[in-house]
């Protein structure tokens, strides 16, 4: 099934004070799906988030932003929450949750030198990307790849059958 389009969502992704990563997940993508005007189609949105304990960690833009995230997830477990939100064309939302724990190993400042070169951190969240090279530095996940990838497909395909989109 393609989209029958592909439009950004301009809104504030700002944490709001002492929110949490679930709720500040979902509420993205809530805000995403509200944001797009769907044109009589279903839009599906979502958001991705690295949250290390009750800290939300921030997309990396520049390369001290990435190195310091590496630096709090190395040799510690974290989360990865994915939610997307479904809007109708009548305007009612829909949305679930994936929720990922991950491990990083210990990385040395040249694990992590090379890391930041290779430049895949640039506006991930968390300041890494699963799909790629931080990869080989991840022993140990729970949960869904997808969702860390950025769209948690189990739960994509269940909430597009709810709505009662043919799948084959």
């Amino acid at each position: 099934m393609e989209p029958a389009g592909v439009a950004p969502a301009d809104i504030d992704e700002t944490p709001h004070k002492a929110e949490l990563p679930r709720d500040y997940a979902l509420r993205m993508a809530r805000e995403k799906a509200a944001a797009v005007d769907g044109g009589g189609h279903h839009v599906l949105a979502g958001d991705t988030v690295v949250a290390a304990g009750r800290r939300i960690l921030p997309k990396a833009e520049d390369e001290a932003t990435a190195r310091q995230c590496l630096e709090l997830l190395s040799g510690r477990r974290h989360r990865v929450l994915s939610a997307i939100a479904l809007k109708s064309p009548d305007g009612s939302v829909r949305e679930r949750l994936s929720e990922t724990q991950l491990k990083f190993k210990r990385l040395s400042p040249e694990e992590i030198d090379a890391y930041i070169a290779g430049g895949e951190w640039h506006g991930k969240a968390g300041g890494y990307a699963i799909q790629g090279m931080a990869e080989a530095l991840i022993p140990w996940i729970q949960g869904s790849h997808s969702g860390v990838v950025g769209l948690p497909l189990y739960e994509t395909r269940t909430l597009l059958k709810a709505a009662r989109f043919d799948l084959g």
